[in-house]
């Protein structure tokens, strides 16, 4: 296996990183900087390689057999991470939010070769999808190199680029607002007498149990809604409100309005 060099190590890399060494990858050929020392200390304690300057790492994986570049810095730092960067001529993987493939390729050397991808936080144990998009300059073996870093975070769908604003709206953003819904569900069991560590114990595993069905019975969701809404009862009369509150309009609004978000991030 060749080496490995992230470029910040938050949160996002060090999941990936987790998966990788589970996975068997050698803690030695896997390089990170980031600028804060609390996450080097982290990344030291899983025996990987830490640097504090971008350039530093990139220049030790260019003497190394590297396969890679990973990008995973938040949006608002892109252009000051990568100012002035030399980097080694290989396949450069962006997990930063809204970031375009073009938006990228304008910050980076000319012979780079780009992939684009979009991961979700339930990578943070090993349960996650990661969207991916490569670039018109990369390869096949470029794409499966993607794709094998990228399965240490579970999932992963290939897609076009012009979808990949689409999927930070739904995936991306998904999590938050599935624990928006479950707060909501929690509060409603609370407020009908609930004790409030019993309501989240019957929320968290009616989510889970759910999700598991429709994975494993392949029914539109709607299917699954009409086995558990009987006439006149319980459950038809809560739809009831939902529907009257506009609850769905509003959460596909909130997708929508997500996409946009990224959509204007990567401008």
């Amino acid at each position: 296996m060749g080496s490995i060099g992230f470029i910040g190590g938050g949160l996002m890399a060090t999941a990936m990183i987790k998966g990788l060494l589970q996975q068997g990858y050698p803690a030695t050929e896997i390089l990170v900087s980031d600028p804060d020392p609390k996450r080097r200390e982290i990344l030291g304690a899983l025996h990987v390689l830490p640097f504090q300057d971008n350039q530093e790492m990139l220049w030790e994986l260019g003497k190394r057999e590297g396969e890679g570049v990973v990008l995973a810095v938040k949006p608002q730092v892109v252009k000051e991470a990568l100012a002035g960067l030399t980097f080694p001529f290989l396949p450069v993987l962006s997990i930063v939010a809204g970031y375009s493939l073009a938006a990228l390729a304008r910050l980076l050397p000319a012979e780079v070769r780009i992939l684009r991808a979009m991961p979700n936080t339930p990578a943070l144990v090993g349960a996650g999808i990661t969207a991916l998009s490569a670039g018109a300059k990369c390869g096949e073996a470029d794409q499966k190199w993607a794709e094998k870093v990228l399965g240490s975070l579970g999932k992963v769908v290939i897609v076009p680029e012009r979808l990949m604003n689409a999927v930070t709206g739904l995936s991306g953003s998904g999590p938050g607002f599935l624990y928006f819904l479950l707060e909501a569900l929690i509060d409603g069991g609370v407020l009908a007498g609930l004790p409030r560590p019993l309501a989240r114990e019957l929320a968290v595993q009616t989510a889970a149990g759910s999700i598991k069905m429709l994975q494993e019975l392949q029914e539109h969701p709607a299917a699954l809604r009409d086995m558990v809404t009987s006439p006149g009862g319980t459950t038809i009369t809560g739809l009831v409100e939902l529907e009257a509150a506009g609850v769905a309009g509003q959460v596909m609004k909130a997708v929508l309005a997500a996409a946009e978000k990224a959509a204007e991030i990567g401008e």
